[in-house]
This record gives structure tokens, sequence and C-alpha cells, in this order.
């Protein structure tokens, strides 16, 4: 047991034995509360002070028996508070409640139920972009290891099954949830529960026996992965057809950094919305690829014409450098950038 929770639990019967010794010698002895509550707690402390009042037979094995108890439950209390300072739980208590503070700080964050071998790269993903995310783990030892890698995360002990535990996670600020524990029956449980907490969070889960595809769906799954089907599918692809799954990891892989795909999601106040591509001057001004425009409506367009029209909240595939796809970004981002590139390239347009 977590020597934190020994030494409350003592507290606790401490606390017990106080009030019972005080209401045993109010009884047995006929005491006021205060003569009472003071011959309970010398007796505890066995200070040695004599007693209040002279005690009758019965008041003395009731004594004797309190005595027996205060020094076990005592011993006890300091056992466990030496094995807190000496084992370093104070700076663990502490470092433990800036985590929980820095998680009630989170909004609009991913919860990752389980912390094995893929959440933790998704975690590593998550960090390198950065993305704000926390991770639920129930088991002791993957806790430790994280504890242990010095990477920062910030991680929630518990169940992710547990309503409590979600919404310690922040399930009501965040923007989506992703389950990836070994179990597929976990993984829906902690669909459902997440699901029936915020109905709007988008839930990502892992499926790993064939038929939980659908039945994580039914839960209330957004969007569903088996990471055999899609490694044996990579697999085969580095054989059929090894250029393509070269040219994939170079523009998806974090690694390689000469060549990126990213997208680019269009807000609402942007200044291109109702534009072309070719009058927003996306292409000539950063030099990167469009290789497709997803719609709001979920409809995706690729490779698209050049009077293809931005509308609010479309979403941007692009291929390029890193810098382009930095300096597209906050050309999209800017409103008062938006007016003068389109005056520039309209005429080219038309």
């Amino acid at each position: 047991m977590d020597p934190v929770r020994h030494f409350k639990i003592s507290i606790c019967v401490l606390l017990l034995l106080l009030t019972v010794g005080t209401c045993g010698y109010m009884t047995l002895e006929g005491w006021s509360l205060l003569d009472a509550l003071y011959m309970t707690v010398i007796t505890l402390g066995t200070v040695g002070f004599r007693e209040v009042h002279d005690l009758s037979h019965v008041g003395k094995v009731f004594t004797m028996m309190l005595i027996f108890f205060g020094v076990g439950v005592i011993g006890y209390i300091v056992g466990s508070l030496a094995q807190i300072m000496f084992e370093g739980q104070f700076q663990r208590i502490i470092g433990r409640k800036k985590v929980e503070k820095a998680i009630a700080a989170l909004d609009g964050h991913y919860i990752i139920c389980g912390f094995g071998r893929i959440g933790s790269l998704i975690c590593k993903e998550f960090s390198a972009k950065p993305l704000p995310f926390v991770v639920v783990e129930k088991d002791v030892e993957m806790i430790a290891q994280m504890e242990q890698d010095g990477h920062g995360y910030l991680f929630l002990p518990g169940d992710a099954t547990v309503d409590d535990v979600l919404l310690r996670a922040g399930i009501k600020r965040a923007k989506g949830l992703i389950s990836v524990v070994t179990s597929d029956t976990e993984n829906v449980y902690i669909t459902l529960t997440a699901r029936g907490l915020n109905p709007d969070l988008f839930i990502l889960a892992r499926a790993g026996e064939e038929g939980s595809e659908l039945k994580l769906k039914r839960a209330g799954a957004n969007k569903v992965v088996s990471p055999y089907l899609i490694g044996g599918s990579r697999m085969a692809q580095a054989i059929l057809r090894p250029t393509v799954v070269d040219f994939i990891e170079i523009a998806t892989g974090r690694e390689h950094m000469e060549l990126q795909m990213e997208e680019i999601l269009i807000p609402a106040h942007s200044g291109f919305i109702g534009e072309t591509l070719a009058s927003s001057g996306f292409r000539k001004e950063t030099g990167v690829i469009i290789v497709g425009v997803k719609k709001q409506t979920g409809k995706m367009v690729f490779n698209p014409e050049s009077h293809t029209k931005i509308e609010a909240h479309d979403t941007l595939i692009v291929l390029g450098e890193p810098a382009a796809i930095q300096k597209l970004d906050q050309l999209v981002r800017c409103d008062s950038c938006a007016e003068d590139l389109i005056k520039k390239h309209r005429k080219k347009d038309e």
C-alpha cells in the first residue's frame, strides 16, 4: 500500500481511539467531556501524568486497553511518517499536486487512455507537434515508467472506465479521446463512458480483434483503427509499391524534416474566404503543393484546380518544406496579409 495511504488510515484510527476513549471515560466514570478527553490524550500519549480522578476497576482495565491500542497506532503513525520522509514521498505529493493543477488548466486537449507501445508512440508524436494531452493509465509499472522516463507527460493514475477519472482528466473540456488499451472490452467501456460524459467529443479507439470495430462504433467511437490491419497492409505495400511507401514515410514521418505533409484549417475569419487557390497566391507565395482540400461537409477534393473556391473551415492538405508550410499557416491566420496578396494575384487569375 502507498505510504501516504498508510499514514491517512492511521490518523483516522487515532481519531477513532480519541473518540472511543473520551466516550468510554464519560460513560464508565461519569466524567465531564474535558476531563475525559484530557485523560484519553495523556493515556494515548503515554506521558505518565496522574489520573484526572481516581479510576474504578473497570476504568483501569479500559485504560490499559487504550494504552495497548494507542501505543500500536502511534508507532504505526511514526513508521509511516518516517517512510514518507525517507522515500521522498513529500516531493512526490507536491509534484502530483502540480500535475493535477496543470491537468485542471487544460482546455481543448486530448485524453490518451493507455500508455502501452501504441500509447507511448502517440505521446511522442503529440509532444513533437506539440499538442496538449493527458495520459490515463491504471498499471502501476507503466506509471513508474512514465515517472522515470522524464518526458514530462501529464498523466493521471486510474481506470479510464470510471466516470470520476475521466472527469478529473478534463473530459468536459477535451477536444478528443484516444483509447488504446490492450483489451477491446475495455476500449468499448471507455468509449461508452466517454461518449456519455461528452456527446460532442471526438473518440478514436483501437481495435485488436476482428469484429471489434463495429462494436466500438456502436459504443460511440468516431473512428476505429486496427494496428494489426494497418501494419499488415503497410508491410505488403512495402513489397508491392516500395517507392510509394518510401515517399509516404518521407512526407509523413517526423524524422524526415526536409519534406512534410500537413493539414491547414481555414479559419472562419480568414480574409481568403471566397477567393480561389490562384487568387489567394498560396502556391506562388509559399511554394507548397496543395494535394487536396477537405470541405466542411467531409467531401474530399484531390488535386484541386486553380479556380477551386476557398471556403470557411476548409482543410488544405499541403506538401512542402516545414518553413513553407509554416509560412502558409501564418498567411491563413493573418487578416492584414490577405488583401495585398489577393490584389497581387487576382489579375493573374483573371
